[in-house]
């Protein structure tokens, strides 16, 4: 069995970052059923992800894009049902939320507080 090193995918993939994305996208699409382009070789699907990127045997652009892709969320528009409106656009169109004051608490009814919210509900539930 050969080992596969994250020295043998940087030099496809320099930043380590998209590395991890991309053989965790690939793994998870074998794991679905996509087609293997090596031998398993009895390897696990992460493992045969980084083979497959250090033998160059991926369009590592297109990886990315389908990555991205499966990311993205749709927001129809009320008033254009035709055209899909991505989060962002949605949530510039959005009137900025209006502020609340801070209520006003002490240093005792703020402690009091946090440690209430570590320590969980009192009231005996979990």
């Amino acid at each position: 069995m050969a080992r596969v090193t994250v020295e043998d995918c940087i030099e496809k993939v320099p930043n380590r970052f998209r590395l991890v994305l991309l053989a965790a996208h690939r793994a998870r699409n074998i794991a679905a059923g996509a087609e293997l382009r090596i031998d398993r070789d009895n390897d696990k699907n992460p493992v045969v992800a980084l083979r497959e990127i250090a033998e160059d045997k991926l369009n590592l652009d297109s990886l990315g894009e389908s990555l991205i892709a499966g990311l993205q969320r749709v927001i129809p528009a009320e008033d254009d049902e035709d055209r899909p409106v991505r989060r962002t656009e949605a949530a510039e169109e959005a009137p900025e939320p209006k502020q609340l004051p801070a209520p006003e608490m002490d240093e005792a009814a703020m402690l009091k507080a946090l440690q209430s919210d570590r320590d969980g509900p009192t009231d005996g539930r979990m």
